[in-house]
């Protein structure tokens, strides 16, 4: 889209933008990599709009005129999208080598083909300078390195527990489960309640992974899912058919938001903070809205809790394994006119990332966190403690998988939901597709 100078059209722009997979709203009217005052201009686009992403929104403000206020020569030219119709653009723009000086990428599976198409810069150097690396939680940023190079900077670390509202488990006689067993009773119990188990928008696919993944991890283990990722065992597994038994079965028992593949994730969360749904497995990101977040009343943060994914009976996992690993990170563009400037604003970025996301927005940065002297929400400082507690941390599946099976992969969580396709077919399909990626 063409972006115009002047206020009232930029904000035509913006509008029209919201309608258009390539849309957007920026910040600068600037197209060049030298404004009109003769100052860099560093493009960054990220994935948090104020509207549902405001309080990250609100420190990437505060991060950007910082940085600009500490670096006169140079002007950040900002731009936001939701998280789907970004990924859509990103597409668009690295088929044509324009991608943004600064963008927001994934780890592992989705990052390698930009990374093999050359079209991010090698940031060791980054982290490198003044011991930089030091400062992650270890783990972190390998998971953005392809032959000892790093592509990616991390500025997120998430788990994926599931939360739950207190207060309908309290009026339904229900515990926390923590086996299996009893988590399949209290689906049971809700759904014969009239209440909706669990919230779950399925359209996307992801967020069905989740609850697939857990299960893999609770039958199978911590490492079979990624192993069978990497194709060092076979898909076609009896404990990954088993777990695709059971996602099945919680479908056919009427656990999911009704429609569940036919709404959004953000669909399905309205249902759990209208708390007409009881329970919603999510990652660590939504923590802002259950306990710091202005737009949620006091009343509600108080009645939502979580609990890990319970363990399975006779399983080789354990409840103390999550399911999460480095969220977002920062890229720089290997076609980067301003690459030294781009590279010294995301050192910035991360570093004042790390100081405000956890206090704001109760979102855990993938650096180093000291919650000695931090007044936080007891339930963002128990999640955190258990991060730091884990067992092991799986990393999300479609983020490991190359891009066309994790597409694949999306499709197959959806057909098993509805019924389209046997377990046995899922995890065929599922081999069949990341032998072809390979």
């Amino acid at each position: 889209m063409k972006r115009f100078k002047k206020a009232h059209t930029f904000f035509l722009a913006c509008i029209v933008g919201v309608l258009l997979v390539l849309g957007g709203c920026s910040s600068s009217s600037s197209d060049s990599e030298v404004s009109g005052d003769g100052n860099k201009v560093v493009k960054f686009m990220h994935i948090w709009p104020p509207g549902s992403s405001k309080t990250q929104n609100q420190i990437v403000e505060s991060v950007v005129k910082k940085y600009e206020d500490d670096n006169p020569d140079v002007k950040i030219q900002v731009e936001y999208l939701e998280n789907e119709q970004y990924k859509d653009k990103i597409k668009v723009l690295s088929s044509s080598n324009e991608l943004p000086d600064v963008g927001v990428t994934w780890a592992a599976g989705y990052l390698k083909p930009f990374v093999e198409g050359g079209l991010m810069a090698d940031l060791s150097d980054v982290l490198a300078k003044d011991n930089l690396k030091d400062q992650f939680v270890g783990g972190t940023t390998e998971a953005y390195a392809f032959d000892d190079k790093t592509y990616g900077l991390p500025i997120e670390l998430n788990i994926a527990p599931v939360y739950y509202n207190k207060e309908i488990f309290k009026k339904n006689g229900l515990e926390v489960p923590t086996t299996y067993a009893e988590f399949v009773n209290v689906v049971k119990t809700l759904k014969s309640s009239g209440v909706t188990p669990i919230a779950l928008g399925n359209k996307e696919g992801w967020t069905g992974s989740l609850w697939y993944m857990y299960l893999a991890d609770r039958i199978g283990g911590s490492t079979l899912i990624s192993e069978a990722i990497a194709q060092e065992v076979s898909f076609e597994n009896a404990d990954l058919e088993q777990a695709a038994v059971d996602f099945k079965e919680l479908a056919e028992l009427g656990a999911f938001s009704k429609g569940t593949n036919g709404l959004s994730n953000d669909e399905a969360k309205i249902e759990f903070l209208n708390e007409t749904a009881a329970m919603y497995l999510m990652g660590s990101w939504e923590l802002p809205n259950f306990t710091t977040s202005d737009e949620t009343t006091q009343e509600f943060k108080d009645k939502i809790g979580y609990f890990n994914f319970p363990n399975y009976e006779s399983g080789a996992g354990a409840a103390d394994s999550w399911i999460g690993g480095p969220g977002v990170g920062l890229f720089v563009s290997e076609k980067s006119k301003v690459k030294d400037e781009s590279k010294e604003f995301i050192r910035y970025f991360i570093e004042e990332w790390g100081k405000q996301s956890f206090t704001k927005a109760g979102v855990i940065p993938a650096t180093k966190v000291d919650t000695s002297s931090l007044d936080l929400p007891q339930m963002n400082i128990d999640v955190l403690n258990d991060l730091n507690k884990a067992k092991s941390i799986t990393l999300f599946a479609d983020v490991q998988m190359p891009a066309s099976a994790a597409d694949t992969h999306y499709n197959l969580l959806q057909s098993l939901v509805s019924g389209d396709i046997t377990p046995a077919d899922f995890t065929k399909q599922t081999e069949q597709s990341l032998k072809s990626a390979k």
